[in-house]
């Protein structure tokens, strides 16, 4: 852990938290032992854990970086992830998963990216995936993600315009806890209430629509938690999460074509990505014997929609939607 020094935050994490205690404390002790000093870490608690509030006082008499908040109610995921936002004021931010966690040279790491790189508004740094138990694991999406739809050159690169669009449309490759993003960029878009599942996804193409460039990086500081059972996994069998993803890529394609980016737009009609994950939860679901989810997942893998006129009018763009 490097002492605090004095300068103001550069980058400053933020942490929308809700769930497990002792995930959240490894988060928290992940920022306190970054090599480099110039971060703030803010966390804004949705929840009603007992001793956290006490957690954070001790800690924070001890490191001013450190600030906590815990809402008067809960305010729900999107609506706590724009507070986290709107509480950023440095000229990066990272927004950081309550049970993710950053290696000691993350903050080094994406600093020194964005001091190469001034012309990006997003870093994308390396990323190895950990279980609920800590360890190191690729579940098949995550293989997917690296050998087939990431990027394929090693150190760093620069991507934007209709290149990445089209990339992030066949499969959305990035992990959002793990960005730096130029906060100014960033807030311009915000969280649209509208979404629950392609939130991210939403945020980083219309940064892309507005002429922002990402850095990509393979040097590995971040570890993203994947676990077995999420509320997107569940979203996943009902179908919730297809329908959100289905009418999300069809509104997208339409106003990719508006942009003249035409592969870009069979990209987003085919979100190929999303119907072979689809595909992937069919046959759990023919062992279980539930016809029901059988058929709508077989149907998201099977059948890419057609362009209607109800999503191509869908307002997802760049803006705060009223936050």
């Amino acid at each position: 852990m490097t002492e605090y020094d004095g300068r103001p935050p550069l980058l400053d994490i933020v942490m929308p938290y809700y769930g497990d205690v002792q995930m959240m404390q490894g988060a928290v002790r992940s920022v306190l032992a970054q090599t480099d000093a110039p971060w703030r870490l803010t966390v804004v608690d949705d929840g009603r854990e007992p001793g956290v509030p006490e957690w954070f006082a001790e800690l924070g008499a001890r490191d001013p970086r450190v600030r906590y908040e815990r809402n008067e109610h809960n305010l729900g995921i999107t609506v706590n992830f724009q507070k986290c936002l709107d509480a950023a004021d440095a000229g990066l931010v990272t927004m950081i998963g309550c049970d993710d966690e950053m290696a000691p040279d993350y903050v080094a790491t994406v600093l020194g990216l964005y001091a190469a790189h001034p012309e990006v508004a997003m870093v994308q740094p390396g990323v190895e995936v950990i279980d609920d138990h800590g360890a190191v694991h690729e579940p098949l999406a995550d293989r997917m993600k690296r050998s087939v739809f990431a990027p394929k050159a090693g150190g760093v690169q620069i991507m934007g315009g209709e290149e990445l669009a089209a990339s992030l449309l066949r499969a959305n490759w990035m992990y959002f806890p793990s960005i730096c993003w130029r906060t100014e960029a960033i807030k311009k878009v915000g969280f649209d209430p509208a979404f629950t599942i392609v939130q991210d996804l939403n945020v980083t193409l219309s940064l892309v629509k507005a002429g922002e460039k990402l850095a990509v990086s393979d040097h590995v500081c971040f570890r993203y938690r994947r676990h077995p059972a999420s509320e997107s996994s569940a979203q996943a069998v009902d179908g919730k999460r297809f329908r959100e993803e289905r009418s999300f890529f069809m509104a997208e394609a339409a106003r990719m074509e508006a942009l003249g980016w035409h592969r870009a737009a069979r990209a987003g009609r085919r979100h190929l990505a999303s119907r072979l994950h689809a595909a992937t939860l069919v046959p759990s679901a023919a062992k279980r014997g539930d016809v029901a989810s059988l058929r709508r997942l077989a149907g998201f893998a099977l059948l890419p929609a057609k362009d209607s006129g109800k999503d191509a009018g869908r307002n997802t763009n760049s803006t705060r939607n009223g936050h």
